[in-house]
């Protein structure tokens, strides 16, 4: 794939021994291959670590970086911390695409190759991801229902200029909501794309938890309360959750994660304008549609969008 520029992919982890091998084998079996891939490895007490050096040492382009035990996973800023230490020293200035990447996910051999050459042909589009589906417990494999408007969590693949015009990623729990938001604000384009070849595995279902199901799910719902979401869309939100699996209970538990982050007051996002945005761009989805109202949105914030120099950018991500 000599005609598409090559792209950078940070990956944190920590305690992914029971997933590694199929993440490292699917990247690295991709029609387009990452240039680089920093690994870093949060903390893993399991066998992640003899894992990620295998590989290193087969593959010139992955690197490791090992960082202390901190003594817990920690979803969402810890997360969002071990990516900007791979984005300290991954020289992503060299890079006009970057990929934050889990390592618990199964990719299709041409997905990097097809996400990049339809980011090439779209200059508005700061952000793209595919569709991820889960093994259910009868062999079927299950919609994780992301919604087009956003690149999912999971595997976000960035231009990097408009990653940085965006100031980056939040360290919080909704920080992959937040970003896509921003990149919204500024005129810019995200979205998941459900075409079959970019569908991918995602090994640990999207929402769950090292500590169960209810607290994933709950967590999602507290996040969404912090990024400024309203509870009337935020129960239209819960209510679709119900009809998916696993049924009912993943839908409550978002509703319980907001309402108990507002009824103990806790802090919101600081960015009174973005969270107008957002509350406006909510409305708007429960009038007409998120399909309709996402199409209006893109179109009314056309003008806003101008592709970024190195020297315009916003803000220095991290």
């Amino acid at each position: 794939m000599t005609s598409l520029p090559p792209y950078l992919v940070i990956t944190p982890c920590r305690d992914e021994a029971q997933f590694a091998r199929r993440t490292l084998d699917s990247v690295v079996n991709q029609t387009h291959r990452p240039a680089s891939w920093l690994i870093v490895d949060d903390g893993s007490t399991d066998e992640t670590p003899a894992i990620l050096a295998e590989y290193a040492a087969r593959h010139a382009w992955i690197r490791v970086l090992r960082r202390d035990d901190r003594g817990a996973r920690s979803v969402g800023p810890g997360v969002i911390d071990a990516f900007y230490a791979g984005w300290a020293v991954a020289q992503p200035e060299r890079f006009d695409y970057v990929c934050k990447l889990d390592l618990d996910l199964d990719l299709p051999p041409r997905y990097f190759e097809l996400l990049i050459a339809r980011m090439q042909a779209e200059p508005r589009l700061a952000t793209l991801s595919g569709k991820p589906y889960f093994p259910a417990a009868n062999g079927q494999l299950v919609s994780e229902a992301c919604g087009d408007e956003m690149s999912v969590g999971m595997t976000k693949l960035y231009r990097r200029k408009a990653f940085e015009q965006i100031g980056g990623f939040v360290r919080e729990v909704m920080w992959d909501g937040i970003d896509c938001h921003r990149c919204r604000m500024l005129g810019w384009i995200a979205r998941s794309d459900s075409d079959p070849e970019l569908r991918f595995l995602h090994l640990r279902a999207m929402g769950s938890s090292h500590k169960g199901l209810w607290t994933g799910r709950a967590r999602h719902g507290a996040g969404q309360h912090f990024m400024g979401t309203g509870l009337v869309y935020m129960t239209a939100s819960a209510v679709f959750r119900m009809t998916r699996p696993p049924y009912l209970v993943g839908g409550l538990a978002m509703e319980w994660g907001w309402l108990r982050s507002w009824l103990q007051r806790r802090p919101r996002y600081g960015d009174a304008e973005f969270r107008r945005f957002l509350r406006r761009y909510q409305r708007e989805c429960l009038l007409y549609g998120k399909r309709r109202a996402t199409a209006r949105l893109d179109e009314r914030q056309a003008a806003r969008w101008r592709s970024p120099s190195r020297e315009d950018a916003r803000a220095v991500p991290g």
